[in-house]
């Protein structure tokens, strides 16, 4: 997964199971409504920074990935520590 630099820094992410038997729950009323997909990537493997742009955890049953840096994860720590 490439990072992707769209609109008003929006972030991708994915989700990829071994078996459909890991997806526990899809809710996609329409477009306009809060969507939700819930499932298990297992037992947990790895997680790193992959591309340096790139969460992914690796799980016994699949992976999930995220556009995301460790500089956005510093910088939203910061504002949370604000805030608080």
């Amino acid at each position: 997964m490439a990072r992707n630099k769209g609109a008003q820094g929006r972030r991708v992410f994915l989700i990829e199971l071994d078996s459909g038997d890991d997806l526990l729950k899809v809710n996609v009323p329409n477009r306009s409504q809060r969507t939700m997909v819930e499932g298990t990537i297992g037992a947990l493997k790895r997680a790193e920074f992959v591309e340096e742009t790139v969460l992914e955890l690796e799980g016994t049953e699949g992976v999930l990935g995220a556009d995301l840096a460790k500089e956005d994860l510093v910088r939203s720590g910061r504002r949370r520590s604000r805030a608080s």
